[in-house]
């Protein structure tokens, strides 16, 4: 007995199987999507496909050999007249599947199988498209690489005193407010977070602190100085 060349035969003989899927494909070409059975719409796939390729060489050899396999002169003519231009421009994908619920009574999985008849991009568009999302890539890289360096260089204010790990105690007598960066606060002495507040600069005075663009934390009165 003759064995099919790859997967398992639909059917009981490769006679039945190629009538099955030469009928399969008669009514996806009749009606451009059938539901049936997940292995059968696996198996039309590459059949179906192969019938549309000879539909858009349109020549008269490419009919007669589809109509060998497919004996429906309706179904024939949709192919090479309505199916076959609604493809032009794509090269291959003719076909789509969807899985959709059970068979009720077996359980048997089930699927759509749909012609892709939406139109295809122009080649031109699509290179477009490419070319700019490779510009906003390397325009977005660039800045974060900017962005990078820009924070890798520490800052300078003007009248303040950077420490370079930051540190909770005052680097001289003369430089008493702490500056956090992170949240660009500045801290007096005798505040509400001054002694758990890790600071990368030291001002001596507010009005320093809010020159450089600091903000005092939690209000002016919350960080005004006690005389």
């Amino acid at each position: 007995m003759p064995r099919p060349t790859k997967g398992p035969r639909l059917g009981g003989s490769a006679q039945h199987e190629r009538h099955l899927l030469a009928n399969l494909a008669r009514q996806l070409f009749l009606h451009e999507s059938i539901t049936t059975t997940e292995a059968r719409a696996r198996r039309l796939r590459p059949y179906a496909e192969k019938l549309i390729s000879k539909g858009k060489r349109g020549d008269l050899h490419a009919r007669r050999t589809v109509l060998k396999k497919i004996t429906d002169k309706e179904a024939v003519y949709r192919l090479f007249e309505v199916i076959a231009p609604k493809l032009e421009g794509r090269e291959g994908g003719y076909t789509r599947i969807i899985k959709t619920t059970p068979r009720k009574g077996d359980n048997a999985p089930m699927a759509i199988i749909s012609l892709v008849t939406e139109p295809v991009a122009k080649k031109e568009v699509v290179n477009d498209a490419v070319a700019t999302a490779k510009k906003a890539a390397a325009k977005a890289t660039e800045k974060a690489t900017e962005k990078a360096a820009a924070k890798a260089e520490p800052k300078e204010y003007k009248g303040a005193v950077r420490v370079a790990d930051g540190a909770a105690e005052a680097p001289d007598a003369d430089h008493l407010i702490k500056g956090n960066e992170d949240s660009m606060k500045y801290h007096v002495p005798g505040s509400r977070w001054y002694d758990a507040t890790v600071a990368e600069v030291w001002f001596a005075t507010a009005e320093d602190a809010v020159a450089a663009g600091f903000e005092p934390a939690g209000g002016a009165a919350a960080q005004k100085i006690a005389e």
